[in-house]
């Protein structure tokens, strides 16, 4: 019996399909895109309309025979990607490659579904549309703007800079964000500011109040400025007061609090980055295998709906299944009369699809726990409680303020707090914020106009003004969804490029410029300052979406987009010095050769360094930042020549060189390894010592190396395993199992839980 021939585009999507159209379709995955533009300069003409040269990407040859031969025999052909625009392209692609092979008469269709169940792949199968040649072109567009850029302007960072470089239509406007924001914060001046704060208590429950009004005078973040000033009010204060305050204002009102809309792409990353921990990268492909399918135990389904969205839509069948189980698990009172409607920010109605959502609402998430890994767990939980949160009522909260009079009504002091009164929504979700406020809602006792509470202290408190954050995964895709910079599907490869190139590194899990990042843009901030502009590339996103509706042909905005950039180029290439890029003048001479220094860059950064090199070789590192501090010296001289050790810095962080490099090139740690006093099990002749990787991550190993390799990464301790006898046992903490004594040789099942107050003392051991 000759077969229909379904092709999506992974091997979970076609397993799973395939279990529910039966023995009549075939299902095949195509592995991702199967064509890609030529990997060098030639593969998109300007001259020639932008026309562009593809190839089949090497490893999905194979995939593209089996499809080809299937095609062949196939009575009819559904393309069944993605539904959003790469999906689209994909199809595309495929339709291309099997034009000179399949029939004109066989028909073909294009089918999407935005969940991957049996209703939703049947109802696509009974009304199957055609291939979108505005999302194709929308598709070129964009691809050909990227190669165009990539192609011209990163070889143009190569001659400049270093070779190796990139820059990207997308990712340098990001590179930006980040680089801004550390200027920001370097050019930051704390200013001094003091608050007033009086402990009171009112019916034995205490409560603090914050000095608003001083003689008349209402006081603002900088009244206060020293500690004279404030401690002079305080003092005035506590004798005006005589230990009682007494209540001038009392102000009680109700406010709503309503739920977040349900997740589309970006909020989702936000979220599972501030709840979750998850980098961009690591949600995306966890959401991918919930939408793609799980087994429930024989049965195969797909857990979300599609997770590359713009819209917050949910279907009415979603919403009333959603309804119905609200009632049944949380009440008819936390039910609002009818569904909650949320507008979607996205242009593209082409693109417009469901939000991120179960595809069974009924599937909760402690069902499904025996299926799932901890990664797909907590990702589905998350998008569950989201979902049902959007659809419950809002929540109630009672808001007081109370006003009281120090003494005369010119002084006047504010205490606030609420309560939750009905929590609504909040009983099963609350939405993160990247910066938490440090005031705590509190808990005012009850009082009245007139009453009198007893003051019990005073206190002048400092502060100072911070600078403003660097930026998380959460904070910077937040960032560039509000300048309409990049789409859902490319904000993890914006970060993950960043940080492959080396542009930016993570600190605490916060994004600082590196050095080359910062010449980088430096670079492309002052000669192609169009093409770095927030409001340029966002602009150019909204044309592309235009493309996509069909309202701009695709070679029109190409050629609106090319002619002035490649003029560009081309005048940077000739004007511009690599020495005018790499390095900035001091005023400082070199103390070897007479001559002018400069800051340079290196492989490990920035340096100070002499310009008549290959000449003069003097050098010495940037000290703190600071361009001019003479290099850390140590006391202890080189052990290898005599000479001076100095504080250095490399690839890898700080350590002790020597003064006379490159004559002599001693190098040792700055700071000696911590010896955990556990003896080496492998070679009993050292002791296991304290280390960081290249990456900065703790290990421990044999201070005879590289005598004896012997490396844990987790604290050893000196006790013998109970199974193995193996010498030493490992202490190892996970969010999911928390501490556990574990036998590090491989095979030996032991493990213990260790309690937490075991556990912080034998870390101070």
């Amino acid at each position: 019996m000759t077969q229909s021939l379904v092709i999506v585009e992974s091997p979970a999507k076609a397993k799973t399909i395939a279990k529910y159209l039966g023995p009549d379709f075939k299902v095949l995955a195509s592995y991702g895109h199967v064509r890609d533009l030529i990997p060098k300069e030639g593969a998109v003409d300007p001259k020639h309309d932008f026309a562009m040269k593809y190839q089949v990407i090497a490893k999905n040859k194979k995939h593209i025979d089996a499809i080809r031969q299937a095609a062949s025999g196939a009575k009819a052909l559904y393309l069944a990607t993605d539904p959003d625009r790469e999906g689209e392209a994909i199809s595309w692609h495929i339709l291309e490659l099997l034009k000179n092979d399949i029939s004109l008469e066989k028909p073909v269709f294009r089918i999407a579904f935005h969940e991957i169940t049996q209703r939703a792949i049947q109802e696509a199968l009974r009304q199957p549309g055609q291939l979108s040649m505005d999302l194709v072109d929308a598709y070129k567009a964009r691809r050909a703007l990227d190669y165009l850029v990539g192609f011209n302007l990163s070889p143009l960072l190569w001659r400049k800079i270093r070779r190796g470089l990139s820059a990207g239509r997308v990712q340098s406007p990001a590179l930006r964000m980040i680089v801004e924001r550390e200027l920001e914060i370097e050019n930051f001046k704390a200013q001094e500011y003091w608050t007033i704060e009086a402990a009171c208590l009112a019916d034995d429950h205490p409560f603090l109040a914050k000095l608003i009004q001083y003689q008349g005078e209402k006081l603002t973040q900088f009244s206060l400025t020293c500690s004279e000033q404030a401690q002079a009010i305080r003092q005035n204060l506590l004798e005006l007061a005589q230990g009682r305050l007494t209540v001038v204002r009392v102000e009680k009102r109700q406010r709503r609090k309503n739920p977040a809309p349900p997740f589309i792409t970006s909020t989702l990353q936000q979220e599972a980055a501030r709840k979750l921990g998850f980098s961009a990268q690591r949600t995306m492909v966890v959401a991918q295998q919930l939408y793609e399918g799980i087994d429930l135990g024989g049965e195969t389904t797909g857990l979300i709906t599609y997770m590359r969205t713009d819209s917050t839509h949910l279907a009415p069948e979603a919403v009333e299944e959603i309804r119905s189980l609200i009632g049944s698990l949380y009440g008819q009172d936390n039910l609002p009369p009818s569904p909650r409607q949320f507008k979607t920010k996205s242009k593209n109605a082409q693109e417009a699809h469901e939000a991120i959502r179960p595809t069974s609402i009924r599937r909760l998430p402690q069902q499904l726990k025996p299926y799932l890994t901890p990664d797909q767990l907590r990702l589905y939980e998350l998008i569950w409680k989201r979902t049902i949160a959007c659809q419950m009522i809002h929540a109630t909260l009672l808001t007081c303020v109370v006003d009281l009079a120090c003494g005369t009504s010119a002084n006047l002091l504010r205490a606030t707090g609420s309560t939750i009164v009905h929590p609504g929504f909040l009983a099963v979700y609350e939405e993160s914020q990247d910066e938490a406020s440090q005031e705590e809602e509190r808990n005012l006792p009850t009082m009245q106009e007139g009453q009198k509470v007893a003051l019990e202290d005073v206190f002048a408190r400092q502060h100072f003004t911070e600078p403003p954050p660097r930026y998380t995964e959460a904070s910077l895709i937040k960032t560039l969804e509000e300048y309409g910079i990049g789409r859902p599907s490319t904000y993890a490869t914006i970060i993950s490029t960043l940080l492959n190139r080396e542009y930016v590194v993570l600190e605490s899990k916060r994004f600082k410029p590196t050095d080359l990042g910062r010449i980088v843009n430096q670079f492309l901030t002052d000669h192609f300052t169009p093409y770095v502009d927030y409001r340029f590339t966002a602009e150019l996103e909204d044309q592309l979406d235009a493309v996509s509706r069909g309202e701009k042909p695709w070679v029109g905005l190409l050629r609106e987009f090319w002619t002035p950039f490649n003029d560009l180029v081309r005048e940077k290439e000739a004007s511009i010095r690599r020495a005018d890029v790499t390095q900035t003048p001091l005023t400082e001479r070199c103390p070897e050769c007479g001559g002018q220094l400069a800051i340079r860059l290196g492989r490990n950064g920035r340096f100070v360094g002499c310009r008549n090199f290959p000449e003069c070789t003097y050098t010495r590192d940037l000290t703190n930042g600071n361009d001019t501090a003479e290099p850390e010296k140590i006391d202890t001289p080189c052990p290898a020549c005599g000479g001076q050790l100095q504080v250095k810095a490399g690839r890898y962080g700080r350590f002790l060189g020597c003064a006379n490099f490159p004559k002599c090139r001693h190098i040792e740690p700055l700071e000696k390894p911590e010896d955990t006093g556990v003896s080496c099990p492998a070679c009993q002749a050292g002791t296991l010592l304290k280390r960081k990787s290249k990456t900065g991550r703790v290990f421990y190993s044999c201070a005879t190396y590289p005598k004896c390799s012997y490396a844990v990464w987790n604290l050893p301790l000196a006790e013998p395993c109970p199974i193995c006898q193996w010498p030493i046992l490992t202490l190892k903490t996970t969010k999911l199992k928390g501490t556990e004594r574990v036998c590090p040789q491989k095979g030996c099942t032991f493990r213990e839980a260790v309690a937490e107050e075991n556990r912080l003392a034998k870390v101070a051991l």
